[in-house]
């Protein structure tokens, strides 16, 4: 009976199995996007990009195509499945996944300047037009946040690791402009980091440190109550006085919203990044990138939400550090508030 059953599965899947192999696709166009998350015009345009990266000069007749190997690592991106689990599906053992996600991840994030930019003089005048729609904030360039992405215990400082939730995670850093695209990702950071931290330690923190020249022309950043208070990043009174005050933070508040937003679609697409990754610190750091830069590439190809399930932030901690921009905080507020 048993044996019975096994040959029935069999022959119920191996038609489509032996179509993928064949180069027909067995998927409607929404079944497709399910399961890789992009359209199949946006996968030949991956192929394309990503062709001479992937591609490897062969003798055997059996090299995986490039598109292949795409769709094996998108799968493993948006599923979170385990790699045995991906090859199975593909026909290819756990160690040929394996090889290929990381191939895959490193091509992608080589492409990394072409879909995350930070703006510029060209970009800013609607990056700030856009944001202030949302809540007449003035200035505002981007909204920055951390978010925790669950990795397994690893072997070396796993105690550094251990956020305030007591999990292990790594800490990212992300700043988005109003459309939700990414323009800068640190991912290096072990869970136990505060955000504050990792701001003042990253380039784009460095930066405007030290060359801000004001938020009329430079533009600002937002922040929630865990970062510190700085001429280029305005973060929400904690006890506000003042009608202006109390305005100042209902207008950031839902203007700073879009980066909070951004991490929840950008886990819903890529469900890996929401569930515990069982791989090593830096090849998690890697693949964070990747899906950053997926990220951008699907918005500009305008591809659809498919799960629209919400994925809980997770908000730990504070470490505030030095206030100066309070000066700053309280111009914008009495200004245009």
């Amino acid at each position: 009976m048993a044996a019975r059953l096994l040959y029935d599965v069999q022959q119920r899947y191996k038609p489509r199995i032996y179509r993928e192999f064949l180069g027909a696709e067995p998927y409607t166009e929404s079944e497709f996007q399910a399961r890789y998350r992009f359209s199949k015009e946006s996968i030949q345009i991956l192929t394309n990009l990503l062709n001479d990266d992937l591609k490897r000069p062969t003798n055997r007749s059996h090299a995986i195509p490039v598109e292949t190997q795409i769709k094996i690592a998108l799968r493993y991106y948006a599923s979170g499945s385990f790699m045995q689990v991906i090859g199975d599906t593909f026909g290819y053992d756990k160690s040929t996944v394996s090889r290929i996600i990381q191939a895959v991840t490193g091509a992608i994030s080589a492409h990394g300047a072409d879909f995350l930019r930070w703006p510029d003089e060209t970009t800013k005048p609607a990056i700030i037009n856009g944001f202030y729609n949302i809540a007449r904030f003035p200035c505002v360039i981007g909204a920055v946040d951390g978010t925790h992405i669950r990795i397994q215990a690893p072997s070396d400082n796993e105690y550094a690791f251990v956020n305030r939730k007591n999990f292990h995670s790594i800490n990212v850093q992300g700043i988005c402009d109003h459309e939700g695209k990414f323009t800068n990702i640190v991912a290096k950071w072990p869970g136990s980091t505060h955000d504050s931290f990792i701001f003042r330690n990253s380039d784009v923190g460095i930066h405007l440190d030290q060359n801000h020249r004001g938020f009329d022309v430079d533009g600002l950043l937002l922040g929630d109550s865990g970062y510190a208070c700085k001429p280029y990043l305005m973060t929400p009174y904690l006890r506000p006085s003042t009608r202006h005050q109390e305005r100042f933070n209902s207008a950031q508040t839902r203007t700073r919203s879009v980066i909070e937003r951004t991490f929840g679609r950008w886990k819903r697409r890529f469900h890996l990044l929401h569930s515990e990754i069982r791989l090593t610190p830096d090849r998690v750091c890697k693949i964070v990138i990747a899906c950053a830069i997926l990220h951008n590439f699907a918005i500009l190809q305008r591809e659809p939400m498919i799960d629209d399930r919400e994925v809980e932030e997770i908000d730990i901690g504070q470490d505030l550090g030095r206030q100066d921009g309070t000066n700053v905080r309280n111009l914008i507020a009495t200004t245009y508030f």
